[in-house]
């Protein structure tokens, strides 16, 4: 009798600490890899038999693996547009620092009509006296129309061009959901919150296609320079799914790439139409491209603006002398309208609720879809629910809800001053991930990259979660230090929990035998190291389905 023939491995990797994130399994020493999926985990005493002649073998000298990463909220077109074509300044640019740059790009590229750029902090006009923003931006503008967004990307700093060829003046009125900050003589002083900005944005010329590929195509090569995998476009408008689709049908999209297709922006008392996002989904689905996603505004951000939803009111001051508890975008029964909609048609809804009112009016409107179209199995998204009231949680497991967190927001703290400013003492009660995982929540994570986030970068982030401090500091200063939790669920969660948010979990998010072999190699052992260094880690290989797509040089 012949014996049966074990094929031979396309690679494998061993002799190192490979952290799996199987909890049946959860270190190996070697892997093998054939076709883009994990042939064999264990032992390296069981590998032998998958090398072959044209196997291609890895030592890992005894460093540490893991799954690669997946970066559940993120605008990777926004922030490759940004990188490629932006007129950028740091979070903490002073006014003097930003004029200088400003006017750089305007030298830089005389023929341009439009300068866009940022991205400015939330309170960049209470620390800074210009009297006029739309005035100052005149002055170092030239001929150009300029458009700043702020550092949550929900506002806009725009000169008296960008005004006039918005058809905005002092006889526009407030567009639903947005305000124009205004001078005492009643002109837009040149801030745009909300979709007020939106006005604006709607006659800036769009990028190409060849520019939105470009964008893209540098968007993923960092995310993989950071060991990430998986990414979701948070936002994608229509013009970026075929950018999408073209980088897949290219062999350049080198993580699995899920876009939450982009629903009407504002105030909305009306339901929306899902016809037009289920035609986008099935025209630009592909390998690597999941488009059964969905993004809704329900409100702003809790920062100066003060326009996310609170159960609370905000803190009044001489700007905000009248309480308010926020701007909500969407009806709550027209929220429920097109949650069902999209619900029926197979589609998961990322819902944006940055403050708990709207966390509320999420949960309640996911309700009553649960009760009206059965349990369909969608897990539908709460986005930067870093404010959620105790008697709300549980109500997560009941409705299958994920809570997508963004603790990459929580330091550099220019944003988060803005927030303590705006909402005082329960700004320090912010993210609450260990009770959520308590109960039994699906926690998702995501760098909301360019929003607040510098970089995509993960690794500050995971040791913020199980610190709660600021990892660029030796100081111990913390937020809601009670929340922290442990390297182990903060790893799982940036891997299979946000594979099951992406509906992956069946492919990816764990190192399994049937998976897609989607590897990082570490420059240190997270288990070994003090946990102030976790911020210091850096991929030195990543594998995507078995392919190097990232590798070190030495």
């Amino acid at each position: 009798m012949l014996e049966r023939q074990v094929a031979f491995a396309d690679m494998v990797l061993s002799n190192g600490r490979i952290y799996t994130v199987n909890p049946a399994q959860p270190w190996v020493e070697a892997v093998a890899i054939s076709g883009g999926k994990y042939t064999y985990v264990g032992d390296a005493a069981g590998l032998g038999s998958h090398i072959g002649p044209e196997t291609r073998q890895l030592d890992l000298q005894g460093r540490m693996a893991m799954p690669g990463i997946n970066d559940v909220h993120s605008h990777p077109w926004q922030g490759g547009t940004k990188v490629l074509y932006g007129c950028n300044f740091a979070f903490s640019a002073t006014p003097e620092e930003i004029a200088d740059i400003i006017s750089e790009c305007v030298a830089r590229d005389p023929d341009a009509q439009w300068i866009i750029g940022g991205q400015w902090t939330s309170d960049f006009f209470k620390n800074h006296e210009l009297g006029s923003p739309r005035e100052w931006l005149d002055r170092v503008s030239g001929d150009k129309a300029v458009y700043l967004e702020d550092d949550s990307g929900h506002h806009g700093w725009v000169n008296s061009k960008a005004l006039a060829l918005a058809g905005v003046s002092k006889d526009t009125p407030d567009p639903a959901g947005g305000v124009f900050l205004r001078d005492t003589n009643g002109e837009p002083n040149g801030v745009a919150l909300e979709s007020a900005k939106t006005v604006v944005e709607e006659v800036i010329p769009q990028w190409t296609h060849e520019q939105n590929v470009a964008a893209l195509t540098e968007a993923v090569k960092r995310a993989n320079a950071f060991g990430i995998t998986g990414i979701l476009e948070a936002r994608t408008p229509p013009s970026v799914s075929p950018a999408y689709a073209t980088l897949d049908q290219q062999g350049l999209l080198t993580t699995y790439a899920i876009t939450a297709l982009q629903t009407p922006r504002g105030k909305r008392d009306t339901a929306m139409d899902v016809a037009p996002l289920i035609e986008i989904s099935e025209r630009y689905s592909s390998e690597h491209v999941h488009t059964r996603f969905a993004k809704i505004f329900l409100d702003g951000v809790p920062t100066a603006s003060r326009s996310a939803v609170m159960l609370e009111p905000y803190l009044v001051n001489e700007e905000f002398s009248e309480p308010t508890t926020g701007m909500l975008m969407v009806a709550p029964e027209v929220l429920a309208e097109d949650i069902a909609a999209l619900d029926r048609n197979g589609f998961t809804v990322k819902i944006h609720t940055a403050g708990d009112g709207a966390v509320r009016v999420a949960l309640d409107a996911i309700e009553q879809v649960r009760s009206r179209n059965g349990r369909s199995g969608l897990r539908h998204q709460l986005a930067h629910a870093g404010y959620i009231h105790p008697d709300d949680i549980q109500r997560f497991v009941d409705l299958n809800v994920t809570a997508d967190l963004s603790p990459y927001l929580w330091f550099p703290r220019p944003i988060i001053d803005s927030i303590i400013g705006a909402v005082g003492q329960r700004a320090y009660h912010y993210w609450p991930i260990k009770d959520l995982l308590a109960a039994g929540v699906n926690v998702s994570i995501g760098s909301d990259w360019p929003s607040a986030a510098a970089s995509m970068d993960p690794w500050p982030a995971l040791e913020a979660m199980v610190t709660r401090r600021n990892p660029w500091e030796d100081g111990e200063q913390a937020l809601w230090r009670s929340q922290a939790i442990s390297l182990e669920q903060a790893l799982e969660i940036f891997t299979r929990y946000g594979a099951r948010a992406y509906r992956l979990e069946h492919l990816t998010g764990s190192v399994e035998v049937g998976k897609s072999a989607d590897l990082i190699v570490l420059n240190q052992d997270l288990f070994s190291v003090p946990v102030e260094k976790i911020s210091e880690t850096r991929p030195e290989l990543t594998l995507f389905k078995g392919t190097i797509v990232f590798e070190t040089s030495h």
